[in-house]
């Protein structure tokens, strides 16, 4: 069995009570950065041993996870926040184990753009998930798509680059396109900015980005 199992994007008191269960009880844990995890798990009295699985080796280690699931071992995977395999590894390993017929089970728990789409006031019956936009190849290739998507979008943006995404958005989406953002979901200094793209370009350029943020875009209108 794989376990897959989100952990908080930032307060602590997100864990679930099964998440810790089962961390508890899985043969091994696989873990993006096990110097993170290992915060995690010393707060919560985990001792399980765990294995670095990251986008930089999980290629190379996919085949040897299965065997071991395949032999009769228990396995969870975490991520540094949230849920594995959204715009984090897990993808691979969930695929080649459906692959192979070894159950998967996909705890609930933390994801941090669920927050920030609800904060946003912009319709949220329907919505996409576009995660980290391309740094070049493609860049303004997805800009124009997203010019002409009708639902909601949700884009993942490292503080160094929110105010050239948002100017970038500004200019091919149109400066009045209603937007939000919000940074450092669950933690002491959470904050959500709601707006038109023009005025959220304004808002960062007075105001240094810092920390982690998720923007949500409002669809092309009718």
């Amino acid at each position: 069995m794989l376990y897959v199992v989100p952990t908080p994007v930032g307060n602590l008191e997100d864990m679930t009570f099964r998440a810790i269960k089962t961390l508890k009880e899985v043969d091994v844990i696989l873990a993006e950065d096990t110097r993170t995890s290992s915060v995690l798990l010393k707060h919560f009295d985990i001792h399980t041993p765990m294995i670095s699985h990251h986008k930089f080796n999980e290629h190379q280690a996919v085949d040897g996870i299965v065997a071991r699931l395949k032999g009769g071992e228990t396995i969870a995977l975490i991520s540094d926040a949230g849920t594995p395999a959204i715009s984090d590894p897990g993808f691979l390993l969930v695929r080649a184990c459906a692959q192979n017929g070894i159950e998967v089970q996909c705890l609930p728990g933390a994801t941090a753009f669920v927050p920030a789409l609800v904060n946003s006031g912009l319709p949220n019956d329907r919505f996409c998930f576009e995660g980290f936009l391309p740094v070049k190849k493609g860049r303004q290739t997805k800009f124009a798509a997203m010019a002409q998507e009708k639902r909601t979008m949700i884009v993942y943006e490292s503080p160094y680059r929110v105010l050239k995404t948002l100017t970038q958005l500004a200019e091919a989406l149109g400066a009045d396109r209603k937007a939000s953002v919000s940074r450092e979901i669950s933690k002491i200094h959470e904050e959500t900015v709601r707006g038109t793209l023009g005025e959220l370009v304004q808002h960062f350029t007075e105001h240094q980005p810092k920390g982690e943020f998720v923007m949500i875009i409002g669809g092309a209108e009718d």
